[in-house]
């Protein structure tokens, strides 16, 4: 890939990143969809690891399969992007670790503005369930950039081949 296309695609990945944190931060803080227009009037919050997956995995006959599937598997989901477009935007995020950390890191604004703001609860377990789909992420990110140098590497083998066989 040549220089220009790293930059542009670099500056796509950035355009779409961004975009992607205002989406988030929409959806967690003001989403009437999960009932942020009003907030509480005090900050709900839950520190003990575990408590809330295994309660919507105890209730989940009795909540609608949207409840459940959004709780245990949304999170993930929603943050698998993060990881996955790090290392492609910043020059320093390269290594999984730091992939993990800042996705650990964006989670706790988001919980934090959560406290803060009185909408949703800080949940340590949401911490835990975005930082799980940062490094699936990062995972999907690795993958692909190693498909990629296979087929370069193969695309090059291949130019070199005929190169060759149209010296004999």
């Amino acid at each position: 890939m040549t220089v220009k296309k790293k930059k542009a695609v670099r500056l796509g990945a950035r355009v779409f990143f961004y975009l992607y944190i205002i989406i988030m931060f929409y959806f967690v803080l003001l989403s009437e969809r999960y009932g942020r227009e009003t907030g509480y009037q005090t900050s709900h919050v839950n520190l003990v690891l575990f408590k809330e997956i295994q309660r919507f995995w105890n209730y989940r006959h009795l909540l609608s399969p949207e409840a459940v599937i959004t709780n245990l598997f949304g999170n993930i989901f929603a943050f698998s992007p993060f990881g996955f477009m790090i290392p492609i935007i910043s020059k320093k995020a390269k290594g999984v670790i730091a992939a993990v950390f800042s996705t650990f890191m964006f989670s706790l604004l988001i919980e934090s503005c959560q406290l803060v703001m009185k909408v949703g609860v800080f949940d340590v377990d949401d911490l835990l369930l975005n930082t799980v789909g940062g490094l699936i992420g990062y995972l999907a990110y690795w993958v692909s950039l190693k498909g990629y140098h296979f087929s370069q590497k193969r695309k090059q083998k291949n130019y070199n081949s005929k190169k060759e066989e149209g010296r004999r």
